[in-house]
């Protein structure tokens, strides 16, 4: 598990103790606050692309359960959930969005609602597990979307996604989330890698 003591409150990267790392000083970041279940290595890779490429959405709800307390703790900071979108052609790949399953879990563990439709994908991108950090970047710039925006206006978000590696997605789509006047986004994310 994430060991919060020794990472950066921001992003989560493993910094030795509680400060903002460099890149998050640098960089403006467009979510408040990162939240993450799992450092993103050994046995836990495997049981990830189970649940993420092999359809296992029982090992996806099992892994949100083992973080419920840290869910729990933090379950204040948000008013509704918000998962990362998958593109449609995704979508019919897979059967399903892996965000949505965390959130579903999150939401009924919290009694927080559950906006699925809100943020949504307008364009299809490349797998980012494929590219570099700056390659994921601008792959990622423009693809996210939000639809009723009167449904987040003024509430703390909790934006859901798998996982974690260079922000690029979440910092874009809570950059969208934001620029739709929500109050504030906070990110939570099962894994993250640990640089």
């Amino acid at each position: 598990m994430v060991d919060e003591s020794t990472a950066c409150p921001r992003c989560g990267r493993w910094v030795g103790k509680p400060l903002v790392c460099g890149e998050c000083l640098q960089e403006q970041q467009w979510f408040h606050r990162g939240y993450f279940g799992f450092y993103f290595e050994d046995r836990l890779r495997e049981v990830l692309h189970a649940f993420k490429f092999n359809g296992r959405k029982d090992v996806g709800r099992h892994l949100v359960s083992l973080v419920r307390k840290k869910i729990l703790s933090f379950s204040d900071t948000f008013d509704c959930i918000v998962p990362i979108p998958v593109s449609k052609r995704r979508l019919k790949e897979r059967g399903f969005n892996q965000s949505f399953i965390i959130s579903e879990e999150i939401a009924r563990m919290t009694d927080k609602p559950l906006y699925h439709a809100v943020l949504y994908k307008i364009k299809d991108t490349k797998d980012q597990y494929t590219l570099s950090r700056e390659e994921r970047k601008k792959n990622i710039k423009g693809v996210f979307a939000v639809y009723d925006k009167s449904s987040i206006e003024g509430k703390r978000v909790l934006l859901v996604d798998d996982l974690f590696t260079t922000g690029a997605t979440a910092q874009h789509a809570s950059k969208i989330l934001m620029q739709s006047n929500t109050r504030e986004v906070v990110l939570f994310a099962l894994a993250r890698t640990s640089s």
